[in-house]
């Protein structure tokens, strides 16, 4: 008799109760998923996840008090939530706070007015470990917003990134470009002529050195130290 796969434990953080409401309909509908709890300000994001240790929040980016930045920078920080993985919620896909919801330990982002289907995907996504960014937001966009230095943490040393890169294998660092530009473990063992799972240990291996919680970190460090540079359209 087959075991029936653990159901992605979600939590819902958002300042408006309709919309968590909406939320949990939908989640809750999918048999592979279920809502363990909700929050209506940053603060209470992360004492839900204390309580509840799910395996994906959506959190929205902007609420009053505490804001979803806040929660997320303070969720990455605690040891004990490391297997949790946020989806910040923006009400436009151009945010000003999406390079810095990425280095506060975001695993991505999605649009509020994205589909149904987007969404749920988003929550597999995330808690598969992969990088989410939604179709509008491009990652030629976070690249934009990370050259520029939107959300920059003053408080980061200067080189830090490039210092850590050095660590990095002649191999590492070839993949660790082909995850800045978007690719699977699928995709990049094509490119490379490897299987994925050498990928995938290749990207674990990075990931560890480089204090990545998942791939979207990666592709931050890799536009921030200069390994990979946006293009210029």
């Amino acid at each position: 008799m087959e075991e029936t796969p653990t159901p992605i434990k979600v939590l819902l953080a958002d300042d408006q109760a309709l919309l968590r409401s909406a939320f949990r309909v939908l989640v809750d509908s999918e048999p592979d998923m279920e809502v363990v709890g909700e929050a209506g300000d940053g603060a209470q994001a992360y004492e839900r996840a204390r309580e509840t240790r799910p395996d994906v929040v959506l959190m929205d980016i902007r609420m009053p008090g505490t804001d979803g930045l806040a929660a997320t920078r303070m969720i990455s920080a605690d040891p004990e939530l490391a297997a949790v993985r946020v989806v910040m919620l923006t009400t436009f896909e151009v945010d000003e706070y999406v390079a810095a919801a990425l280095r506060a330990g975001a695993s991505g982002f999605l649009g509020k007015g994205a589909e149904p289907d987007e969404l749920l995907n988003a929550i597999r996504v995330a808690a598969a470990g992969e990088a989410l960014l939604s179709p509008a937001a491009t990652k030629g966009l976070i690249a934009t917003f990370l050259a520029q230095g939107g959300g920059a943490d003053p408080a980061a040393p200067a080189g830090g990134h490039a210092e850590r890169l050095a660590a990095l294998t002649v191999r590492e660092r070839e993949v660790l470009v082909h995850v800045a530009a978007g690719l699977s473990n699928d995709g990049i063992a094509g490119r490379l002529q490897v299987s994925p799972l050498t990928v995938k240990t290749h990207v674990n291996r990075a990931m560890a050195k480089l204090g990545a919680r998942d791939r979207a970190q990666l592709v931050v460090v890799a536009y921030e130290s200069g390994l990979v540079r946006p293009r210029s359209e």
